[in-house]
């Protein structure tokens, strides 16, 4: 299945600006510690702690910062005081939003997320305003080079292990979809076949793409831009397709 990679070019912006902020440790222990407090320690046993140590090690964290994460979530520490909350929400153009966030203070995260809504033209929706169109899937991203070289390869694992969907883009990239159940299934056959990814996490994914430009596209950015400088939010997902201007 041939399409546009628009799945890369938003991880691709969303990696920047948050290596910029210099934030991503502080996002990635985060959820280390809530997966290990909500599902255990053994990462084998718990797929969305998996998920969070594949993107910490893809980021370099040490294995030791890892382990002391995954022991304070454990052991109830830090992480227990913090409760996860999703907001939904429309940027301009009916743009869908979701913003997950970490909190110990409900009522200081959600006026911090309204203002960032309301001061770019959208505004925030209430419980399953916009969710129902994403789905939560692995994804498994091989850069253009390695997937070129290595398709029927790809494929083949790909079925063996038990993943959805396979897309060859444009850009000669290649994205494998699970769902969050086999993501680590999926991902150990690939590191078995020494096929390393560009990119693996699971996420919120959009089932269509609504084209953004201009003016709009600015005001959109400036907005996700804001949601994700704040403390509180884990992630930021939307179904905007971008110009490539603004992924630069």
């Amino acid at each position: 299945m041939a399409g546009h990679s628009k799945w890369a070019n938003i991880k691709h912006r969303k990696a920047k600006q948050d290596k910029r902020k210099g934030k991503i440790f502080t996002r990635l222990i985060r959820e280390i510690s809530i997966s290990a407090k909500m599902g255990g320690g053994d990462a084998s046993a718990n797929p969305r702690l998996r998920a969070a140590v594949q993107a910490a090690l893809a980021e370099n964290m040490t294995k030791d910062t890892i382990e002391k994460a995954i022991k304070r979530g454990v052991g109830g520490e830090d992480a227990a005081a913090m409760e996860e909350i999703r907001y939904e929400g429309y940027g301009l153009g009916g743009v869908a939003v979701l913003v997950d966030c970490l909190t110990d203070n409900r009522t200081r995260t959600v006026s911090e997320v309204r203002h960032a809504f309301t001061k770019c033209g959208g505004n925030l929706g209430t419980d399953g305003s916009v969710s129902y169109l994403f789905d939560k899937k692995g994804v498994i991203s091989f850069e253009p080079e390695v997937a070129k070289t290595h398709e029927d390869k790809i494929l083949e694992i790909a079925l063996s292990t038990g993943a959805l969907d396979v897309i060859n883009h444009l850009d000669g990239s290649i994205d494998v979809y699970t769902s969050p159940e086999l993501f680590g299934v999926v991902l150990d056959g690939f590191e078995a076949g020494k096929l390393k990814p560009v990119y693996a996490e699971v996420s919120m994914m959009p089932e269509n793409y609504i084209e953004v430009e201009n003016d709009r596209a600015e005001k959109l950015s400036k907005m996700i831009d804001m949601l994700e400088e704040l403390d509180d939010v884990q992630n930021v997902y939307t179904n905007a397709n971008f110009p490539e201007n603004l992924l630069q």
